[in-house]
């Protein structure tokens, strides 16, 4: 079996074709770190993990050499590291900073195991390649500024487009809504609130959206707040997303016991990477949820096929203009490519132009 010799990390700050803008913030270009786990024969797994604030790149980036530190040596066996590296962190715990890590790291060990046996990452875990729905997911759009989005997710034929609101009032939420409908028709529109909502306005303002036709209400109110969510999800129609902040599969088993949502959309590396996702992905199967993803598109577009209840698969296009190949959309939806492992290779110039220095 191969061994992991050394664990090289980028920085960079990708750009994207739309910056992203929520209640909460703004996200100018997004801030990586590029993984490459190296084996003795050879071997190159890639993967990335990200961290939405630039100050906290230098953190993610030092967390993720910190957790190589504590694997190299050892045989490429994914299953045994994430034990050995969860086992490590027992003492400090295992969210945020070195959740995000493991998970990017997870990703990195699965792809250099899927390319040791020359297969796709699907096939390694045992599933066959599907053709998963796409929805465009943009960030927050007034009434006017929408139709130009709407209109892009139409033209590339997405079969569905999640906008975000939290505008300052109700008004401004629904005319976004409407404005963006109009332009879809029967396509899907979910919305997403990032947790920007107290309990009190989000009861008024999801209630509101009720009988708007829409696919999905995302993160009202605090993402963990598992109690409140499970009123809402409760009260109202329009079913509940919530997922992306799940720091390991042991936090959502939690909200599907307290019933919190009526979907769920895991992060590839919030939920700890490939083998944190396949716990996830059999919870999801023994609640009969459909489970969707959480951007790390070429990741999940794997991962997805190894769902039983797979749904959606995000499309925000973070690594795009990084890669050497792209993966490509087909009639809105996308297949993850049969090449070995997960199918990332980057394009070196690219690195270095978004590379921080």
């Amino acid at each position: 079996m191969a061994i992991i010799e050394a664990i090289n990390t980028v920085p960079v700050l990708a750009s994207m074709k739309r910056p992203i803008r929520t209640a909460s913030g703004f996200i100018e270009s997004f801030p990586l770190v590029l993984i490459e786990v190296l084996t003795d024969e050879g071997i190159a797994g890639r993967a990335y993990s990200q961290v939405y604030i630039p100050a906290l790149l230098p953190a993610l980036e030092a967390t993720v050499q910190g957790l190589g530190q504590l694997i190299q040596g050892r045989p490429l066996a994914p299953r045994d590291i994430h034990d050995h590296l969860l086992r490590r962190l027992r003492l400090t715990g295992v969210k945020n900073l070195p959740c995000i890590a493991l998970g990017g790291m997870d990703m990195a060990l699965w792809d250099a195991y899927a390319k040791s046996r020359n297969e796709p990452l699907y096939a390694t875990l045992g599933a066959t390649p599907r053709a998963f729905r796409c929805y465009y997911s943009v960030g927050l759009y007034d009434a006017n500024s929408v139709i130009e989005v709407a209109e892009e997710a139409v033209a590339s034929d997405y079969p569905g487009l999640k906008i975000k609101l939290g505008f300052p009032t109700l008004a401004e939420d629904l005319a976004a809504v409407r404005a963006a409908k109009k332009v879809l028709g029967a396509r899907a529109l979910m919305v997403d609130y990032n947790q920007s909502l107290t309990f009190a306005e989000a009861k008024i303002r999801c209630r509101a959206l009720d009988g708007e036709g829409l696919t999905w209400i995302e993160e009202p109110i605090l993402a963990d707040d598992y109690e409140g969510c499970a009123r809402l999800a409760e009260m109202v129609a329009t079913p509940i997303q919530i997922g992306e902040n799940f720091n390991g599969p042991e936090d959502m088993e939690r909200a599907l016991k307290l019933r919190a949502m009526d979907y769920v959309m895991p992060d590839a590396q919030y939920i700890r990477g490939v083998t944190g996702w396949l716990d996830a992905a059999a919870l999801a199967r023994a609640y009969n949820m459909d489970m969707s993803s959480h951007t790390f598109v070429e990741a999940s577009a794997h991962l997805l096929c190894a769902t039983p209840t797979g749904h959606w698969l995000e499309h925000m296009d973070v690594v795009g203009n990084l890669l050497g190949e792209r993966y490509t959309l087909v009639n809105g939806t996308l297949t993850p490519p049969a090449r070995p492992g997960l199918g990332i290779d980057w394009d070196e110039e690219a690195v270095e132009k978004y590379r921080v220095r």
